[in-house]
């Protein structure tokens, strides 16, 4: 091949569109903007975020990172009425609960609260009580042991 047989590829060099001069260009009258709107007039474009009036994606998808609230200790509330079921002298704590069905899991945090009256002399074995439970509970000749819910590491 020779220096002058060398020719420009096809489509390699492109020659500039003249937007705006005349209908024979093909982009005259509104240059390729189309009719009216915010595209089509002069100045800013808006954000490439900017989605109209549909509800923009970073709104759309979930948040994420620190909340407090998933830290939050959350009781299972049982009254004293409630403790009225089990016979005399039993020992109640978070295993006979889930078996009468007052609990979901053993593991739940339970907290005695004095609604109602107690008759029943028991042994109550929970993690936090009201003082009128505690009253309730030791004025039926009963005994109320708090749970220390503090992990020790």
């Amino acid at each position: 091949m020779m220096s002058h047989e060398i020719t420009a590829l096809t489509g390699g060099k492109t020659k500039r569109t003249r937007r705006g001069r005349g209908t024979g260009s093909g982009l005259g009258k509104t240059s390729g903007r189309g009719h009216k709107g915010q595209r089509s007039r002069a100045g800013k474009n808006p954000p490439i975020t900017s989605e109209g009036g549909q509800m923009p994606l970073f709104r759309r998808l979930p948040k994420r990172g620190f909340n407090n609230a998933n830290f939050t200790i959350r009781y299972v509330i049982i009254n004293v009425s409630q403790l009225e079921a089990f016979d005399s002298k039993t020992q109640v704590d978070a295993k006979v609960l889930k078996d009468a069905g007052l609990i979901d899991s053993e593991n739940d945090r339970i907290k005695i609260l004095g609604d109602g009256v107690l008759s029943r002399n028991l042994t109550v074995v929970a993690h936090k009580f009201s003082k009128s439970a505690m009253e309730k509970i030791t004025s039926a000749g009963g005994q109320a042991q708090e749970i220390s819910s503090r992990k020790t590491a």
